[in-house]
């Protein structure tokens, strides 16, 4: 830039906002940062991990992490990875030993996903750790309960973080709605002065680093005189730097460096508190001699802290909302039942000022309807209510208006700013021409900044841009021309009132708009819960779908029969959404099911047993069982003539649930010729995926059916409980293998099938039997596949690694000493770390198809 234009060039400190403060490809030295793919190769390194490894940054590249980390440390970081949970989530391993050699070299790891890979951030453990963080944070939450007022409850906070941290000084720094901030408490050493009341402006903190405090709520800067290590390399293969923004040691952007050092601070921290979503303030830490970096363990106390103190903060806030609210409704629950009997009162200004002055304080009022003004208080002269009226007409139509400060948005309001500085504006009909109109006068008060805000930045060492203020000494501002501002309670009540006197002014019934709001919200959250459940059981339709098929019948057929089956599933699924997925009734189950295929004939099932509630698993298993059984019978059985049946139930002494199918009155009924996927289900859904019982018969009189339903699945109070054996397998996209047809002969042998989904298994099945496979012999857990090995010799064995709370490597043991080739399946693919002596073993990723199962076993076998 020219002289000439440097000297001309006026700004302020929104310039920063241009600074990418998350991509300075740079770490702060007390640290050491490398960036995996996501095979665990490193791709990226920190300047100084020789230091720690003795390797350098360039040696490191493309080489596994395993040549530096032990097995158990890379056991404990991948363990970490597998909770993050959400894209912002960073998690945290304390005093882990990466060397075997070097037990006592703990260190500290950060560890979060990024675009395409993880970024494994690492430093040395402090030795203040703190040995019970659960009864620190007790003690704190403790102290903080005991605060009366507010002002209290913030001087305790900062009282605690700074005993947590040792900073000189802790401050709480709350936002305000124009972006600048005040400090409304301070605990600080002696001698170092006092910062409290004082208010910064908006442009100390940039709008970019506003959205890293939402991101990542908490912020180290060890030492303002530290050199930054770069990462290496700086850029990608596409030219791309480092994203930095969730990382614990992103070094420090170069104007806040000087804006520190302007301020006389050595070291700083920051805690975001985030209130219901948005950025309330900060927890602002200043250290003014040398470093200071506590311990990563005690920093992540200091990170929950304000956490538990944000939420203690909100629900404070949403307290006194409560009851501001609730004496709000009253007052206007009185107003509209008055209104309500006399729509006159609209046109009698003291009265609706002195009603809405208990909800919402103000110094005038005036009310225009159809035109006409009728006003009362300090309001702005007659002549000006027009002129306001059409201002706000040119606004958003519908919704209430508010501000301090009314001649920002109408120039022609600053004669009058003396009465009328404030304004909040409630439309009153649905067209925006009828208003109630709330005027506060001005306020004049006087403003304590640290430093002038309107100053503009000076040339510095960065350029005119990026160069920041360097006065923080007190200056007071006298503010005119505003009012007490409106704040969002008041706001919300004044929105609730305009609803409700909308509904006056055009006759609408009360009740039954209040019903329809209900029934929305209702509705919503119902459709919401729909849509989290209805995930947890898609992967069932796959199976469905191929197991439903049958080349002896039509499509149509075909068509009939799953979409069945998928019904019976989602009227299941709706039933236990319908009580936020807890345990549900076993009778309104059999109900629905008669329901829908016999109408309003549904008298002709028969219940009896006592109050009984199913778990969620058990309750969509046993929908597909009644589903088969009701199709049955109405094809077949006793509901396709005159017959009945009668479905009775109880509890043994275990506690288990004994279930009794009885069809009496129908067609004689002989054994099915074959086995169909309907049959199937009904006879070891069951057993195979509760662990429960099932036994069919066939007697001429009709057809007779025992389940019994373990104790673990059945709930008598309806209780909701952590089923166990829930699992949760990771989904992810299916190795790529040469087409295979699916007539190939791959095998000749037995083959074994270690699954615990019963419809994935009979997928499974299927596949194995269609690539050759004399038989195939299924188990769903360790003991039940142990047995299948004692009593057969098997060709192959395919062994899905979870099954629920155990792993099928005891099987993988056991088939390793007899010979039997094996091969592994699970959704983690390539992710997936088997011991040493598996490691050859091939592993193929879930969805089972006939492709991957036919090209790795032929490959496994030689063929």
């Amino acid at each position: 830039m020219a002289d000439s234009d440097t000297e001309t060039f006026q700004v302020d400190l929104t310039n920063c906002d241009r600074e990418p403060i998350h991509q300075l490809g740079a770490i702060q030295p007390f640290g050491f940062l490398i960036a995996l793919s996501t095979d665990w190769l490193i791709r990226r390194a920190s300047a100084n991990v020789e230091e720690t490894f003795g390797v350098s940054a360039d040696d490191m590249l493309g080489t596994p992490l395993s040549e530096y980390f032990c097995a158990h440390a890379l056991h404990q970081l991948r363990n970490r990875l597998t909770v993050l949970r959400g894209p912002d989530a960073v998690e945290r391993v304390f005093g882990v030993a990466i060397f075997a050699n070097q037990p006592g070299r703990l260190y500290d790891f950060a560890l979060h996903a990024s675009e395409d890979g993880i970024v494994l951030e690492g430093e040395p453990s402090e030795s203040e750790s703190t040995s019970d963080p659960a009864s620190a944070i007790r003690a704190m939450m403790a102290r903080l309960d005991n605060t009366t007022e507010l002002s209290a409850f913030f001087r305790e906070g900062a009282r605690q973080v700074r005993a947590l941290t040792g900073f000189d000084r802790v401050m709480v720094y709350k936002f305000d709605a124009d972006g600048s901030g005040t400090v409304v408490a301070e605990a600080a050493r002696a001698g170092i002065g006092s910062f409290l009341n004082l208010r910064y402006p908006a442009s100390d903190i940039p709008q970019q680093a506003r959205k890293l405090y939402l991101r990542t709520p908490f912020r180290i800067i060890v030492d303002v005189d530290q050199v930054p290590v770069p990462v290496l390399p700086q850029r990608d293969e596409r030219g791309e730097p480092i994203d930095l923004s969730l990382s614990v040691l992103r070094s420090v952007s170069p104007i806040h460096i000087e804006y520190l050092k302007n301020m006389g601070v050595a070291a700083s921290m920051s805690i975001s508190i985030i209130v219901e979503g948005k950025l309330w303030g900060l927890f602002a830490c200043h250290h003014y001699s040398g470093g200071r970096r506590p311990g990563f363990e005690r920093r992540s106390i200091a990170e929950l802290f304000g956490q538990m103190f944000a939420l203690k903060l909100e629900s404070r806030e949403r307290k006194e909302l409560s009851a501001y609210e609730t004496s709000a409704r009253a007052t206007s629950d009185r107003l509209l039942a008055a209104v309500a009997g006399d729509a006159g009162l609209l046109d009698n200004p003291e009265w609706l000022g002195a009603m809405l002055q208990e909800t919402v304080p103000c110094d005038g009022i005036a009310i225009w309807i159809d035109g006409k003004l009728a006003s009362s208080g300090m309001t702005p002269p007659p002549e000006a209510i027009p002129i306001i009226v059409r201002r706000l007409n040119a606004m958003a139509a519908g919704r209430i208006f508010a501000t301090d400060h009314l001649s920002d948005v109408l120039p022609s309001a600053e004669p009058y700013a003396d009465v009328a500085a404030g304004l909040l504006a409630i439309p009153i009909s649905r067209s925006p021409r009828d208003y109630v109109l709330l005027f506060r006068q001005e306020l004049i008060r006087t403003v304590n900044w640290a430093g002038d805000p309107h100053k503009p930045a000076q040339l510095g060492p960065h350029g005119p841009r990026l160069t920041p203020r360097k006065s923080f000494e007190l200056w007071a501002q006298e503010v005119r021309g505003r009012s007490e501002p409106f704040n969002e309670a008041e706001q919300r009540v004044a929105e609730m009132l305009r609803a409700s006197l909308i509904e006056v002014v055009l006759r609408l019934n009360d009740d039954a708009q209040e019903e329809r709001r209900l029934a929305s919200e209702r509705q919503e959250l119902l459709i919401a819960e729909l849509n989290h459940r209805v995930r947890n059981i898609l992967s069932l339709i796959r199976g469905l779908v191929r197991q439903s098929r049958d080349p002896a019948v039509s499509a149509a057929t075909y068509m009939g029969l799953l979409e069945g089956r998928i019904e019976a599933l989602a009227r299941a699924h709706d039933q236990i959404t319908q009580d936020n997925w807890s345990p549900a009734p076993l009778a309104r189950i059999i109900d629905t099911e008669a329901a829908a295929y016999l109408g309003t004939r549904a008298g002709r099932v028969d219940l009896d047993g006592p109050m009984v509630m199913l778990r969620p698993r058990a309750f969509t298993t046993l929908a597909l069982v009644l589903h088969e059984l009701m199709t049955n019978s109405a094809k077949y059985g006793a509901l396709s003539d005159s017959g009945s049946i009668r479905v009775t139930w109880d509890l043994d002494d275990a506690g288990d649930l004994r279930i009794h199918w009885r069809e009496r009155g129908g067609p004689a009924v002989q054994p099915p010729r074959r086995q169909g996927f309907g049959s199937t289900i009904i006879q070891r859904s069951i057993p195979y995926d509760l662990g429960g019982l099932a036994e069919v018969r066939y007697p001429v009189t009709g057809l007779e059916a025992d389940f019994c339903i373990p104790a673990a699945q059945v709930s008598l109070d309806g209780a909701a409980a952590p089923e166990s054996g829930n699992r949760d397998k990771s989904s992810a996209s299916a190795f790529e293998t040469p087409a295979v047809p699916e007539s190939r002969p791959v095998l000749t042998g037995v083959a074994l099938l270690v699954e615990d989904s019963l419809i994935i298994a009979m997928d499974a099945e299927d596949i194995l039997t269609r690539i050759g496979a004399q038989r195939v012999v299924t188990a769903a857990s360790i003991d039940q596949a142990k047995v299948e090995i004692e009593n057969e010799q098997f060709e192959v064995a395919v062994l899905d690694v979870n099954l629920g709370s155990e792993t099928s490597i005891t099987i993988a043991d056991t088939l390793r000493e007899m010979g039997v080739p094996y091969i592994f399946a699970t959704g983690y693919g390539e992710q997936l770390r088997l011991p040493d002596e598996h490691a050859e073993a091939p592993i193929i990723q879930k969805p089972y198809t006939a492709g991957n199962i036919a090209w790795t076993l032929g490959e496994l076998l030689g063929r």
